[in-house]
């Protein structure tokens, strides 16, 4: 055999006894001396990192990202400075709410994660399958989660706690009407949309801003599950996602995506019905309309998945010049969380992991810590100032200062409109057609009809309550479903 290659241990020491361990006699008890077997063990030990708190099952794949249409008006972000400039992406696709080991076509939303390696440094657009999120202030997301996860007693998925949350936080509406429709179950990842969610901005080379939606609209059409066929995919395969994104790529059927944006100025955010910010509403298309700028490709499987899915790290913080933040409340929480999951995850160092690092230089004087495998900035100085080294800070990437509404600090009651959580998804349900709408009040009655224990009259009414609030035919369509007696008199 060609090629052949020496066993050897980490340290790079040949083993001549790969399966056997030294003993005393054939039969006798083991030796502490061979070295080998303990650090077969105590590397095995230690194969898994910690799961994902959310987002624990997921696929991805490496690719580019094609400009296609010129928003150099909007951004003077160096990966859209021509048309037909290309730049390298990684995308993760992922469930939310499940483990690692769970069915990749449960009913949940899907993240659709963004790596863009640029010259400008790395930025990651970490969204969902979905324009909207169930909560708007990211004080709530550990009990929100916590609901997604597992009864501390049971320790058993609880249909009651979700819809008992989701009933006392009626800004999950909107999302929940989504997940309960086929949307919550795509056909794998190649056929659904993905989304920013987040509202992000964009500031061109006269320093002016202006706000922004991502969108990435499949360009291999939608295609969905039923509740049913869903359910009998999780006993056929629970990989089903995961093949098929690598199979198809294997094949040369590179899935893509069309990269869109809507915009708003800051004028127009001011005069918004509802505030612009929050997560929990989308822009409607007809005011502030789809525009084109690229397509993502996604062309190459990870040669290995440890290393480049599961240790793949994603940050709302990761921006590069051109493209900013704002005053979204769940944004402006992501921004501290994800880089500080992934430091509890895989380590302070989780940037330099090959997957996280930026392909072009990088200079700073972040230094030590666990696995650091780089040269650690070599004998090059780890403080600031210093006289030895010619870094500089470069004014040409200086942001720009933003005009805050007030002054003052502290907790603040929300208007009327911040408090409409029923206007946008009972527009959504309107526009579904017939057949959608069916199969969406029959997932959301399959659903409720989890929920058991004494307080399960009172949580389901109350989650009527709201999906009446929304469209009258769909809380009718669901109350019959349930077998509760509405009295025609209350809807008048």
């Amino acid at each position: 055999m060609k090629n052949k290659k020496t066993v050897t241990t980490a340290a790079g020491a040949p083993v001549k006894h790969y399966e056997d361990t030294q003993s005393v006699g054939a039969r006798g008890p083991l030796l502490l001396q061979d070295y080998f077997l303990h650090e077969k063990l105590a590397h095995f030990n230690r194969e898994r990192i910690p799961e994902r708190i959310v987002h624990a099952k997921g696929s991805g794949a490496y690719g580019k990202f094609t400009v296609t249409h010129d928003i150099s008006k909007f951004s003077r972000a160096k990966l859209f400075s021509k048309i037909g400039k290309e730049t390298k992406i990684f995308v993760r696709f992922s469930t939310v709410g499940g483990e690692k080991g769970s069915a990749d076509t449960e009913r949940d939303p899907r993240g659709f994660a963004v790596k863009f390696y640029t010259e400008d440094g790395n930025w990651d657009l970490v969204g969902n399958n979905t324009p909207v999120f169930f909560i708007k202030d990211p004080k709530k997301f550990p009990d929100f989660i916590h609901t997604q996860k597992r009864d501390p007693y049971t320790n058993c998925k609880s249909p009651t706690m979700m819809w008992d949350y989701w009933s006392l936080n009626p800004e999950s509406l909107h999302q929940v009407l989504i997940l309960m429709s086929d949307r919550g179950t795509p056909l794998g990842y190649r056929f659904m949309n993905g989304y920013g969610s987040h509202t992000f901005s964009l500031v061109n080379d006269k320093n002016e801003r202006v706000y922004v939606k991502f969108h990435y609209k499949t360009m291999q059409g939608i295609k969905t599950f039923t509740d049913a066929e869903a359910t009998e995919m999780k006993a056929k395969d629970p990989d089903f996602s995961q093949r098929d994104l690598v199979k198809s790529i294997e094949h040369g059927h590179f899935p893509k995506y069309a990269l869109k944006i809507q915009v708003m100025t800051d004028e127009q955010a001011k005069s918004f019905k509802w505030n612009p910010f929050d997560l929990t509403k989308v822009w409607p298309h007809a005011e502030y309309p789809l525009q084109d700028v690229g397509i993502l490709e996604l062309n190459e499987n990870p040669d290995n998945y440890f290393a480049h899915v599961e240790q793949a790290a994603f940050a709302p913080s990761n921006l590069v010049d051109g493209i900013g933040f704002s005053p979204d409340k769940m944004l402006q929480g992501r921004i501290l969380a994800y880089p500080d999951a992934h430091r509890y995850r895989i380590g302070v160092n989780y940037d330099a992991l090959p997957v996280n690092k930026c392909p072009y230089a990088t200079n700073n004087y972040h230094r030590d810590g666990a696995m650091r495998f780089d040269d650690n900035g070599g004998s090059a100085p780890n403080y600031r100032p210093n006289s030895f080294d010619e870094l500089i800070e470069d004014d040409n990437y200086k942001g720009i200062p933003y005009e805050l509404d007030s002054n003052v600090a502290g907790y603040f009651d929300r208007n009327e409109n911040d408090d409409d959580h029923f206007t946008q998804p009972g527009n959504l349900f309107k526009i579904m057609t017939p057949e959608a709408k069916l199969n969406t009040i029959n997932n959301i009655v399959g659903a409720m009809s989890g929920i058991s224990g004494p307080k399960k009259d009172e949580i389901i009414n109350r989650q009527l309550c709201h999906w009446f609030r929304a469209n009258v035919d769909l809380g009718m369509g669901i109350a019959k479903g349930l077998g509760v007696e509405i009295d025609p008199k209350l809807l008048k």
